[in-house]
């Protein structure tokens, strides 16, 4: 019948290293925030677990055994590679990752991101790369199983363990070609009701909250087609007359970085006159990340994508 492994006690290591250190019972016990009394009772334990006196007396002093001396060096070791162990990580250099980052979000919002994350990594993390996917992916199950590294975008499920943070809050705004009928009055309820609209869902829904506030009015408007894509429906109010709806930052806030692209294809863009829910852009992850210096980095480089300069980093 095998013997049980022995029990190790941490504390006799930083015990014994004290007093091999100090050569004194009282200077040990000062030096481990205890009493005389109490490191007298480890010094002991320590005689007989190790069958050695480890320190007698020498007058007014106590020097140590030939065993203890042999033994010093190590357990200072020891002290320290449990300290080693037991300290918080230390913070990571971007400079040295080499890392690929997996991020789950909408073509928009991962075309809003990618130019700042790319120029933040070639800035700070040259060794870092991404990985884009659509929405694809069930972001709860995907986080948990390491398939993704973050989800950003309108965080829409509630998993006890994830971790979610909000990052901007958008208004809807909508976006028509240049010389658009509707750019020629101001824009009401009614006029924005009777143009026709492209919805933008993955799930291919064709209404909406802008469906909700009209209906609100007694309006109904024509959705003349779904898209899964934001760039696509953008793409084709540039072609026509269809109106599609575009983020944008609140009335006095920087612009937003999900504006760009309507931007760049040179949509004009039209305040719509109905109370809409605001849209909450935020991330997600799994909490076995949130310690982890890397993707503390990755963290913070969204965040100084998609906030306003000058946002609070934490």
């Amino acid at each position: 019948m095998n013997s049980p492994e022995p029990v190790i006690d941490a504390n006799l290591a930083i015990a014994l290293d004290a007093l091999l250190t100090e050569h004194s019972v009282t200077r040990a016990a000062a030096r481990l925030h205890t009493s005389p009394a109490a490191m007298s009772r480890t010094l002991a334990r320590l005689r007989r677990i190790l069958q050695d006196p480890l320190l007698v007396r020498a007058g007014q002093a106590m020097v140590p055994t030939p065993r203890a001396q042999s033994l010093r060096d190590e357990a200072a070791a020891v002290v320290r590679s449990l300290g080693a162990l037991l300290s918080p990580g230390a913070g990571v250099d971007p400079a040295g990752l080499r890392s690929t980052f997996t991020l789950q979000a909408a073509d928009l919002v991962g075309a809003a991101l990618a130019p700042g994350l790319l120029r933040l990594a070639q800035q700070e993390a040259p060794g870092v790369s991404f990985r884009l996917r659509a929405e694809e992916l069930e972001a709860g199950t995907a986080l948990r199983d390491g398939r993704i590294d973050l989800e950003i975008g309108s965080i829409d499920h509630v998993d006890p363990e994830t971790q979610v943070e909000e990052l901007v809050s958008l208004r809807m705004m909508a976006a028509v070609r240049p010389g658009h009928p509707l750019t020629e009055r101001p824009l009401t309820p009614a006029r924005l009701a009777a143009a026709q609209h492209v919805a933008v869902s993955r799930r291919g829904r064709f209404t909406g909250p802008l469906d909700t506030a009209l209906a609100e009015q007694n309006l109904h408007r024509l959705v003349s087609v779904v898209l899964p894509s934001h760039l696509a429906a953008m793409t084709l109010a540039t072609r026509s007359d269809i109106v599609c709806l575009v983020p944008a930052a609140p009335p006095g806030a920087a612009p937003s970085p999900l504006t760009d692209g309507a931007t760049a294809l040179g949509l004009h863009l039209l305040d719509i006159p109905l109370a809409l829910p605001p849209l909450i852009i935020g991330m997600a992850w799994h909490p076995r990340h949130t310690a982890d210096g890397a993707h503390h980095w990755l963290r913070d480089a969204v965040r100084r994508t998609l906030r306003a300069p000058g946002s609070q980093t934490t």
